[in-house]
């Protein structure tokens, strides 16, 4: 069994909803997330001769969590098995093996994994699974307001949403871990290439890893 994550490039507003309810929900620290919005943005506006302008800027929100991937780097490289996949195929951590070698932090591409201050393990989004047991969907899928982010069995996801992808920029390459994560993009998430653009809000993010 295979869960997944489906999120609509083209729906996302960027208002940090699901961010707020993960962090509520798993009642973490201020500065932690397990969820976050990277903002990303690129192009210009020119003035041509005859005083009419010309613009090419264009911005998106990608919303990302523990993507559950198929071949999930964080496992392989934990040296205690503490990062494993639980009967329902999430990713999740084992507090009682972890030793918070932070080995996790630097495998993972999409830096899901974060070492708690407090606990001084690691942690990360488990896909609420105490909510799927329970046949619930996780809780920053339930709260977004513009029904951007949808979860479920890939194979049930993938009916219900179809012309996905696995890639967007800024993200890393989808062949590295194979994520359960599909992706409806806007023109401009479909269109835009490496390069093209920047990660707005790289200081809010980095904030997150620094309180992790």
């Amino acid at each position: 069994m295979l869960y997944g994550f489906f999120f609509d490039n083209s729906r996302c507003t960027g208002c940090r909803t699901c961010e707020m309810a993960c962090v509520d929900f798993n009642n973490l620290s201020v500065g932690r997330r397990y969820r976050r919005v990277i903002d990303y943005e690129g192009g210009s506006c020119e003035l041509a001769a005859d005083d009419t302008a010309k613009t090419t800027a264009f911005c998106y929100h990608v919303s990302l969590a523990c993507n559950h991937c198929a071949n999930p780097e964080c496992v392989h490289v934990c040296p205690t098995g503490a990062m494993h996949k639980n009967e329902l195929g999430l990713v999740c951590v084992d507090a009682h093996k972890c030793i918070g070698c932070g080995y996790c932090t630097i495998a993972c591409p999409y830096h899901a994994p974060s070492i708690d201050p407090e606990a001084h393990q690691s942690s990360k989004c488990d896909g609420c699974t105490s909510r799927v047991e329970q046949g619930k969907r996780p809780i920053c899928v339930e709260a977004c307001p513009l029904r951007a982010l949808d979860f479920g069995e890939v194979d049930d996801l993938l009916a219900r949403h179809t012309d996905t992808t696995s890639d967007v920029v800024p993200l890393p390459s989808s062949e590295y871990t194979n994520p359960n994560l599909y992706m409806r993009l806007s023109p401009a998430g479909e269109s835009t290439r490496m390069g093209d653009g920047f990660i707005a809000n790289s200081q809010e993010i980095e904030n997150n890893h620094e309180n992790s």
